[in-house]
């Protein structure tokens, strides 16, 4: 047997500084190579942090309110390229260290059609550094709406790594079924599931995927205090003198094929949750259920995807 060692990082953003977020990020992937992790994932739109003002602070919604409008214009100023610095150096920590990487990040497009959108996006690294898949979220959901666009299905697919054949999706992507097909029939072996934070439906939604898909889930989320929350913006009155209160506690954790946990969930701590995985489980766990195989109908079912980038 054959074991590899996974792992996702559960971390506080520098929120809403990208800078700084990403030299953060940078220390952190070095732990987890120094740990012999051979991949490692990172929760929702990382970089530089989940804008939760969306639903925590009551004026986030107001129109053409200036606050709100200087928070948002932050997170813009501080969303990454593709293709640029922040990439560039997330490139080279994949190659320094010959481990693979998925990210969330906000997405900034500075190019071509849709010049200006941000998107809610995941972003793999193979081991030698290239960008392998770029995914967009397809709907940005509820309050979300008011700062991403709409994604697309270029991204829809697993990618061979040096870690194995590796999908990913962002938060309730994991509730669209025709969605999730699609990954399992790309033959994903590690999907990465990308949380703000994995609460309790979350879980259920994470370990469904693995026994579904039977394949490994690295369920990831983040960590944001109440004082994480922008100070132009108001703060709920419950969270207004508790600024050390976790408004997202982590929660992530690994899960097997079978749907049983194989570490965490851990809430609340800044770690590095991590598991030594078999991918021989995914061949044992397909004798009772392969919904891309023998409990498949493709006479009866035909799924058809349009993997065409809407934007830059």
């Amino acid at each position: 047997m054959t074991t590899l060692p996974v792992g996702i990082i559960q971390a506080r953003p520098v929120y809403y500084d990208l800078a700084a977020t990403m030299d953060k990020t940078a220390s952190l992937i070095d732990e987890a190579a120094k740990q012999g992790l051979r991949l490692v994932s990172l929760g929702e739109t990382w970089l530089p942090g989940y804008p939760a003002w969306l639903d925590y602070c009551p004026d986030a919604s107001r129109w053409n309110h200036p606050p709100v409008k200087q928070v948002f214009a932050r997170l813009r100023q501080n969303s990454v390229v593709v293709g640029g610095k922040e990439t560039e150096r997330l490139s080279k920590l994949a190659s320094a260290h010959k481990i693979v990487i998925v990210i969330g990040v906000n997405e900034r497009v500075d190019r071509g059609p849709g010049n200006g959108t941000l998107y809610n996006t995941l972003l793999t690294f193979n081991a030698n550094g290239a960008l392998v898949n770029h995914h967009r979220k397809l709907v940005p959901t509820y309050t979300e709406r008011m700062v991403w666009g709409q994604g697309d299905g270029h991204g829809l697919q697993a990618v061979d790594t040096a870690a194995g054949r590796v999908s990913a999706l962002v938060c309730w992507e994991h509730w669209m079924p025709l969605t999730r097909q699609t990954l399992h029939e790309s033959f994903e072996q590690i999907h990465v599931a990308a949380w703000p934070t994995v609460h309790e439906m979350h879980q259920v939604a994470s370990r469904q995927y693995a026994f579904e898909a039977r394949c490994f889930v690295l369920a990831c989320g983040s960590i944001l205090k109440a004082a994480d929350l922008p100070s132009e913006l108001t703060p709920p009155p419950e969270l207004v003198d508790e600024p050390d209160h976790l408004a997202m506690n982590g929660g992530s954790a690994i899960i097997a094929p079978d749907g049983r946990y194989l570490a965490g969930p851990v809430y609340r701590d800044e770690t590095i949750v991590a598991a030594e995985i078999d991918l021989s489980e995914i061949d044992q766990e397909k004798m009772t259920l392969d919904t891309t195989g023998h409990y498949a109908r493709p006479d009866v079912f035909n799924l058809t995807v349009n993997r065409d980038r809407r934007g830059g």
